[in-house]
């Protein structure tokens, strides 16, 4: 069986040091491969890409392809896309990441590599996308609206919720996990992280906030 690896973290780049080192390691095992970055393009996005790439340098990955998001992503991208061996999805505008990817064939490409094996990492954005239920807080909304919405489906049975503590976000995660009746519920700060294998969280990294449902 293949184990499944996913790297949820609660802020903007960079990877903290442990979680940096593992997802690295797991998209680097052989020499060429290299790592995708999903972003949404904006002025000054190259100079950005270092926080995501720099420490994962420093720890051993060395290729990596930036791939802009679309609501139509072209056969090249995906194509691209689907020769890596890590992907990283960025932080930004949340109901833009997630129509940009769950909605369209990007989507499907990273639930089947990640079936497959390949490394997940989601940053913020990245990281409320990536559960079967996407739940955006009324802060992350330009409506200031408490969006429930259909997510990329790496992992089922809990609602995640990032800038947790910043954002003051424990009464929007408790009430979503009632909404969605998920078995947990996971707030991330800002700086922390956790690394699921096989949706079981293995590593955490940083101040993690955890509720069941009652």
């Amino acid at each position: 069986m293949i184990d499944r690896h996913l790297f949820l973290m609660g802020g903007s780049p960079p990877f903290g040091e442990t979680l940096g080192k593992k997802f690295a390691a797991l998209s680097s095992h052989k020499a060429g491969n290299k790592i995708a970055v999903l972003f949404l393009e904006r002025e000054g996005w190259l100079s950005y890409m270092d926080k995501y790439t720099g420490p994962l340098r420093q720890y051993g990955a060395e290729n990596f392809c930036y791939l802009p998001l679309s609501q139509s992503p072209s056969i090249s991208l995906l194509k691209e896309l689907e020769s890596c061996s890590g992907i990283i999805i960025g932080g930004g505008e949340t109901e833009k990441y997630r129509s940009y990817i769950a909605d369209t064939a990007a989507g499907s490409s990273i639930r089947k590599m990640y079936e497959d094996g390949i490394p997940v990492a989601g940053f913020s954005a990245g990281a409320l996308i990536s559960p079967e239920h996407c739940i955006i807080p009324p802060i992350d909304t330009p409506k200031k609206q408490h969006l429930f919405l259909k997510g990329i489906a790496l992992i089922r049975d809990c609602a995640i919720s990032v800038h947790f503590t910043q954002w003051n976000e424990e009464e929007n995660l408790k009430s979503g996990i009632k909404k969605i009746n998920a078995s947990i519920g996971y707030g991330i700060d800002d700086a922390a992280g956790i690394y699921f294998i096989n949706e079981i969280p293995a590593i955490t990294e940083g101040s993690i906030h955890t509720y069941k449902n009652a």
